[in-house]
């Protein structure tokens, strides 16, 4: 079996077994109908010309030119002067695929948690990543360290200590595929470690932790946050949670809750700070990370996915001293590090000032369209409640007691707009009250009217 490598056409999976009876001209031919036949050879692909095809198969040129020519009077392929032999237009065999319907299209999609997709820098993150590749060592693109480059973490440590109060040391920061595979990593060392969540929070951090053998003991939530009462009572000994702008309500960690969570974690408990769009905040003053108060207790983590976009999939832990070599070592386990193209131009992005530029500009933006949704639910939904307006890109919805939900879901689908209820975000989601979840940073303010107005359309 040879793969044939030329600059006159694509590379060729050819097998010739010189110990089968059938002669070396038959098997190319056959070889070559085959692939034709099944579609590996597309029409108009240009083959590598008989004496390059003939030396990396190690057979004479003969043999393919005989190959060639009874493979053109068959029709298969085509043989012109000055453009070479092609592959010619012929039925492929195909067989019977087993087709999965396309997931729904929405003409309004309130799917929380999404940034405007269609503002990401494309002109400035070319920039970056020419920038930075232009001064990028050689070496760094073979296998470095899983933690991820060196000037990537210097510059997340730099950005999170000026913008979030994070104490940071770049020699105790992994790089992860987002945040969704930090959570992950951080339970391969927690897993016999009795681990709290919120309840609700957010419901795939749930998931994850249980894909991983880590069963998340549930403790509530009220109008000031995590219930530090609670939490102490549940026997856990470490607590993920958001205490920025908790997930799914929106509540900020109340000041006396704050002193209390940091007392329990100085008391050799663990703190997973997730500081998941801390970015966004429009009717209040920021909030400090926890992990600034005590960076020896606290695993931050964050990432870009609400503030560049989702599909970069890059994601940032900074670890006490004491997890890090255990979570380096479940990194280069899981896929021995990130693209280092990805990580180059996030640096150049940060230290260049054109990460903070795209973020004032998408503060005002969703501004506007956090407005817009206000304004709607007022008018269009007037017996709903509110939470969590005075940061991020979503809010939550309650509505009453023996609410019709699922009625208004199911309306909502037919007419082509996506809402997530906030019940799976519970740990007993039966026990959830009616609410929804209604991301507005990746649709327009005519996209938002509508939207709502169809939800209100469902309950007349």
């Amino acid at each position: 079996m040879t793969n044939s490598g030329t600059t006159f056409g694509p590379e060729l999976l050819v097998e010739l077994d010189r110990t089968a009876p059938a002669s070396l001209h038959h098997q190319l031919a056959s070889g070559l109908r085959d692939a034709i036949r099944t579609g590996r050879l597309t029409p108009h692909t240009r083959l590598p010309s008989s004496r390059v095809l003939a030396a990396d198969l190690g057979v004479s040129r003969r043999l393919v030119v005989d190959a060639y020519s009874q493979l053109v009077a068959e029709g298969f392929l085509l043989s012109r002067h000055g453009s070479g032999t092609r592959v010619a237009t012929v039925d492929v065999a195909t067989t019977p695929a087993d087709r999965t319907a396309e997931p729904p299209r929405f003409d309004v999609d309130f799917f929380p948690g999404s940034p405007d997709l269609s503002s990401f820098p494309r002109h400035s993150w070319l920039r970056a990543l020419r920038q930075g590749l232009a001064g990028l060592e050689s070496d760094a693109f073979g296998y470095v360290t899983p933690q991820g480059l060196l000037e990537t973490r210097v510059a997340i440590a730099d950005y999170l200590r000026r913008t979030r109060g994070v104490l940071a040391d770049p020699q105790h920061i992994v790089i992860s595929s987002g945040v969704t595979q930090a959570i992950a990593l951080l339970g391969q060392p927690l897993r016999t470690t009795p681990l709290a969540m919120e309840d609700p929070g957010f419901w795939q951090h749930r998931t994850i932790l249980q894909h991983n053998g880590v069963e998340p003991i549930p403790v509530p939530i009220d109008d000031e946050g995590i219930v530090v009462d609670a939490l102490t009572s549940s026997g856990a000994e470490v607590v993920l949670t958001t205490p920025a702008h908790q997930s799914p309500t929106g509540v900020v960690l109340s000041a006396p809750r704050r002193t209390a969570l940091m007392e329990w974690a100085r008391a050799g408990h663990l703190v997973i700070e997730d500081d998941y769009d801390a970015e966004y905040r429009y009717d209040r003053e920021p909030v400090g990370s926890l992990q600034g108060m005590a960076p020896d207790r606290v695993v931050y983590v964050g990432s870009t996915s609400k503030t560049l976009a989702p599909g970069l999939r890059i994601g940032w832990m900074v670890l006490p001293p004491h997890l890090a070599k255990a979570v380096i070592s479940s990194k280069w386990l899981a896929d021995t590090g990130g693209s280092v193209m990805d990580q180059v131009a996030f640096a150049q992005f940060l230290t260049s000032g054109e990460y903070d530029r795209h973020l004032r500009q998408m503060r005002r933006r969703y501004q506007t369209r956090r407005a817009a949704l206000l304004d709607a639910l007022a008018r269009h939904l007037p017996d709903a409640t509110v939470l969590g307006a005075a940061a991020g890109v979503h809010l939550t919805v309650r509505f009453p007691d023996a609410f019709p939900l699922d009625d208004l879901v199911a309306h909502a689908k037919k007419v082509r707009v996506r809402v997530e209820p906030v019940a799976r975000c519970y740990a007993e989601p039966d026990t959830a009250p009616p609410g929804l979840l209604l991301g507005y940073a990746n649709l327009t303010e005519s996209q938002i009217e509508r939207g709502v107005r169809e939800l209100a359309r469902a309950l007349r």
